[in-house]
């Protein structure tokens, strides 16, 4: 009886380290694999990241596509040049971004001819040159074009004037003036708005400038925004001064071939 019990339980110890060293064969193998989850997952954000990237760069392509036919388009040209955004400016012909060969980028420099016109006055801060997306921007300060809540040109603005439309009789860009006011209201004999104030000083540059007959009357026109494109604050009186202006526009090619065309163009 002993002899048999002994057996008995030498057999369930045989079975028992049986069954741990399969267990332990099992949860080692388990240990070693388990690697595979993590590569796997790594893998799975590498293809969505490409994949990402392959979509965005199909996207600008096809944008890039349609920008260049739009263009192409609008300047009824064969050949479109995409330029960098600081030749552009510096050429002071296109806008920031865009680019456009032929005759409308061709011929002496817009921002050349202003600086040479008026560099003292642009030096000593008097006026201020600037390029945004519609072309090169001279701001003149109503302390120097217009007595207060007048259209009258003052002499050393008529001098400006003079000075501007020799420097730019030689170039094919068209100009446009636009008048713009503070938001304190104005209500006088002569005009009832700033609406009214800040289109007749732009309608009285625009007088001037073909007076003077360097400017064709076709490459000219006026706007008046009264107080609703401030460059400063109206709270403050040096914003409300920053704002009581008039801006002469050398239009760039995009800006000029989106203008109203004239009565005789044949495509009108």
């Amino acid at each position: 009886m002993g002899l048999s019990a002994l057996a008995s339980n030498e057999r369930a110890v045989r079975h028992e380290r049986a069954l741990a060293r399969r267990l332990m064969r099992r949860h080692g193998t388990a240990s070693r694999d388990r690697w595979l989850i993590s590569y796997a997952d790594f893998m799975t954000l590498l293809f969505a990241f490409f994949t990402t990237m392959y979509a965005i760069s199909t996207v600008d392509a096809v944008k890039l596509s349609s920008v260049a036919v739009g263009l192409q388009t609008a300047f009824d040209s064969t050949t479109v040049d995409v330029q960098p955004p600081t030749a552009a400016i510096m050429r002071g012909v296109l806008p920031a971004g865009r680019g456009i060969a032929g005759p409308a980028a061709a011929g002496p420099d817009a921002r050349t001819e202003i600086e040479r016109a008026l560099g003292d006055m642009l030096s000593s801060h008097r006026l201020q040159l600037t390029a945004d997306r519609r072309g090169l921007v001279l701001t003149i300060p109503e302390a120097t074009a217009f007595p207060a809540g007048s259209a009258d040109m003052s002499p050393a603005f008529e001098a400006v004037m003079t000075r501007l439309s020799d420097a730019l009789q030689g170039l094919p860009h068209g100009i446009r003036v636009e008048g713009h006011t503070d938001d304190m209201p104005i209500h006088t004999p002569q005009f009832n708005s700033n609406w009214e104030l800040s289109t007749a000083r732009a309608t009285r540059v625009v007088q001037f400038l073909i007076q003077q007959g360097t400017l064709a009357p076709d490459r000219l026109s006026a706007a008046g925004y009264a107080e609703f494109h401030p460059v400063g604050e109206n709270a403050t009186l040096e914003g409300r001064a920053h704002n009581r202006r008039v801006d002469v526009i050398v239009l760039n090619a995009a800006t000029s071939a989106a203008e109203e065309p004239p009565a005789n163009d044949p495509k009108r």
